[in-house]
């Protein structure tokens, strides 16, 4: 029996914090994807509007490969987040110093896959 990967998507170099996306990430890791979706419909945050466009990716995907599943068959296998490139900026100081700013991105990586018991 051959083993299923689930259907991905990924989100790279997003310019958001990826402590502030984690936040919201846990709260909807392996949830099914309409509950997912409802969640972050709801909720306020920047980062609930990303994870909401890469999970609706991976549900696409997964449609569009498999034509015979249903989104209530699925929900959301893993919710990865990864930190991207860190841009360095510099912020002017009294006295002729300067800060050093650092603007942080992410990467998100979703994984979907069928419930178990479903493929019957």
């Amino acid at each position: 029996m051959a083993t299923n990967k689930g259907y991905q998507a990924h989100a790279k170099h997003l310019h958001i914090s990826p402590s502030k996306v984690r936040r919201i990430a846990d709260v909807v890791r392996k949830k099914t994807y309409s509950e997912a979706m409802a969640v972050l419909e709801t909720l306020p945050h920047k980062g609930a509007r990303l994870l909401k466009k890469v999970i609706a990716s991976a549900a696409a995907n997964a449609l569009y490969i498999n034509k015979n599943l249903d989104e209530e068959m699925l929900y959301v296998r893993e919710l990865q987040i990864n930190e991207g490139a860190r841009m360095k900026r510099i912020s002017p100081r009294a006295r002729g110093r300067a800060d050093r700013l650092i603007k942080r991105s992410c990467h998100i990586s979703v994984v979907i896959d069928e419930i178990a018991g479903s493929g019957e």
